[in-house]
């Protein structure tokens, strides 16, 4: 196989998703650790609240002056409070935001395929992957799940119903995804999982 055509392949590209509070950003590091090129979704929002002018102006017309901080910039922990008690109110922001990700999320992957010598795999954490229909948007889905109650114990966020129960049963995402793993043991066993996923991952490149 040729060398230069091998290394101008475009990455391989992963998402993780799963439950809130099931390890999907612990899983992300770990792909880090192990070599693929990571971009997180939280990243990315946290990124868009800080630099796109024009969303700015959109959350403020519609929650007021509440939501910036004393430089007068985006306060994430006010809008979370606004949106994680208010269901129409988090619809409407991820209705907001979701298509800005996605464009920021493809911009990252499309430069990574440009590079003279692209890694093998990129991977991002898509919490509402098949709730969104975005699955169609990558070669490999990892699910990540864990017990309800492990989860509560890694999420306050899980007190909070109305997001929760939007979610896909992890039983669904389990069967749609091409790997799953069941996160309820050691950070050295999830680290154990990636490793497995990574190498055949590489096995079909070869």
């Amino acid at each position: 196989m040729d060398t230069q055509t091998t290394a101008r392949r475009p990455p391989v590209s992963v998402a993780i998703t799963g439950s809130i509070g099931a390890g999907k950003t612990a899983a992300l590091v770990a792909f880090a650790r192990h070599g693929a090129a990571v971009v997180s979704s939280d990243a990315i929002v946290h990124s868009l609240l800080a630099t796109d002018p024009k969303l700015r102006q959109l959350l403020v017309e519609r929650w007021g002056a509440q939501i910036l901080d004393e430089a007068g910039q985006i306060d994430r922990s006010a809008i979370a409070g606004i949106v994680f008690g208010d269901r129409a109110e988090l619809e409407w922001l991820e209705s907001l935001l979701h298509p800005l990700v996605v464009q920021e999320y493809l911009s990252w992957r499309d430069g990574l395929a440009r590079l003279d010598e692209p890694p093998e795999v990129c991977v991002t954490e898509v919490p509402l992957l098949y709730e969104s229909g975005g699955e169609s948007r990558f070669d490999v889905v990892v699910a990540i799940t864990a017990p309800r109650k492990l989860r509560e114990s890694r999420s306050a966020v899980l007190g909070i119903p109305e997001r929760s129960n939007r979610l896909i049963a992890d039983e669904e995402k389990v069967r749609r995804a091409d790997f799953a793993y069941d996160n309820r043991g050691t950070e050295d066993e999830l680290d154990a999982f990636v490793v497995s996923v990574l190498e055949q991952l590489h096995a079909r490149l070869t």
